[in-house]
């Protein structure tokens, strides 16, 4: 029997509060460092999910990217890299908890560079701003979603990385999700209300994901979370 709606809410939340908990540990155990492979610190954090919080499944593949390689979009695939020693470098995981999906991102700076430093800070702004947005208009699609996005982005010097700013996010396995699918991503040709409910009568809960691109200095960052709860 599916969960009812404040059920699934509960546990979409408490999903996202785990990995919020993980992203804190990253930082305070200082596992993105200098010197080591995107795929070494992505095996670390996958490690330690599971001594945190057990066994952990992840819905989608677990994305660590530095450099240049934070310019490419999910469905990339760049050769593994060595982060160095002034990298900006973002996290992209889907752990599963008690069959319930989380997706969290974010962006961690080494070094000083001030234009590395403005674009994290800006990750996390123009993400709430985005959150305004929605919660402001009722009737808010997915292109009109993606528009001030994209528009919150360029006032601030930067560019979207992607074609979309988002996706639905549920029970494991959501109903998924083929690339052919707009009405599940926040993006221009979703002309569809993001408030709606899904085929099984269920509230449609949405993720909002900020790709930001610096494509000058070759460089950018991710954040994302719920949008909805």
């Amino acid at each position: 029997m599916a969960d009812d709606e404040p059920t699934r809410a509960a546990k979409l939340l408490d999903a996202q509060a785990k990995a919020e908990r993980l992203f804190a540990e990253i930082g305070e155990r200082g596992l993105v460092v200098p010197g080591e492979g995107e795929r070494a610190v992505s095996d670390r954090i996958r490690d330690l999910a599971n001594d945190l919080f057990g066994t952990t499944r992840h819905w989608h593949k677990r994305i660590v990217r530095s450099g240049p390689n934070t310019l490419e979009p999910y469905r990339e695939n760049p050769p593994d890299r060595v982060i160095g020693a002034d990298d900006i470098v973002f996290a992209d995981f889907g752990p599963i908890f008690e069959e319930y999906e989380a997706d969290f991102g974010r962006t961690f700076v080494l070094g000083d560079d001030p234009v590395k430093h403005r674009l994290r800070d800006d990750l996390p702004k123009i993400f709430a701003a985005g959150r305004s947005r929605f919660e402001a208009d009722p009737d808010i699609t997915g292109a009109r979603l993606y528009a001030e996005i994209e528009h919150l982005a360029a006032e601030s010097g930067w560019k979207l990385g992607g074609w979309h700013a988002g996706h639905l996010v549920g029970e494991f396995p959501h109903e998924w999700i083929d690339g052919a699918d707009v009405e599940s991503y926040i993006t221009p040709a979703n002309g569809t209300p993001l408030r709606r409910t899904d085929k099984a009568g269920r509230r449609c809960h949405w993720i909002l994901e900020i790709h930001l691109i610096d494509e000058g200095r070759q460089f950018g960052g991710f954040h994302e979370e719920l949008l909805t709860l």
